[in-house]
């Protein structure tokens, strides 16, 4: 496993220790987790690479405060929430090594770690100066098809 310095479970027992963290239970179709108050629910259909992205996920909306009501905000929000945690979950070095060995985004969501909507948060949520970084250390080789 390529990129495993971002650990939140640690994190939860570390910073939200009052936090209850559920795994047992079904959630609703395509909801994969849920924060409410000093609650997360990660819906017991889910593997480990998807429960270690989805906690994440749900950390960072306890971090935030609550969701606002507004759909458009809410949108928004989430947009924010999932860049976050995938900037969490896959550092720029992490993923620059994992390019310079593949570039098949199946493999390269292995080796981070993580599941494959979260690479693709991350690849296209990349700002000027970690391209520049990602072309510099894979020899202007870099090419990324989403």
């Amino acid at each position: 496993m390529g990129n495993q310095g971002w650990h939140p479970w640690r994190h939860a027992h570390e910073h939200y220790p009052h936090v209850t963290i559920s795994t047992g239970h079904e959630l609703p179709e395509r909801i994969w987790g849920l924060q409410l108050g000093a609650r997360i629910w990660l819906c017991k259909r889910l593997n480990q690479v998807r429960r270690r992205c989805t906690l994440t996920h749900e950390l960072i909306h306890l971090e935030r405060g609550p969701a606002p009501t507004d759909p458009v905000a809410l949108a928004r929000e989430e947009r924010i929430v999932d860049e976050l945690a995938a900037r969490r979950l896959i550092t720029l070095d992490a993923l620059t090594d994992a390019l310079c060995w593949t570039r098949d985004p199946a493999e390269l969501a292995d080796h981070l770690w993580v599941d494959q909507p979260t690479l693709q948060t991350r690849m296209a949520t990349l700002d000027p100066l970690e391209v520049a970084q990602l072309e510099h250390h894979l020899e202007d080789q870099w090419l990324w098809i989403p």
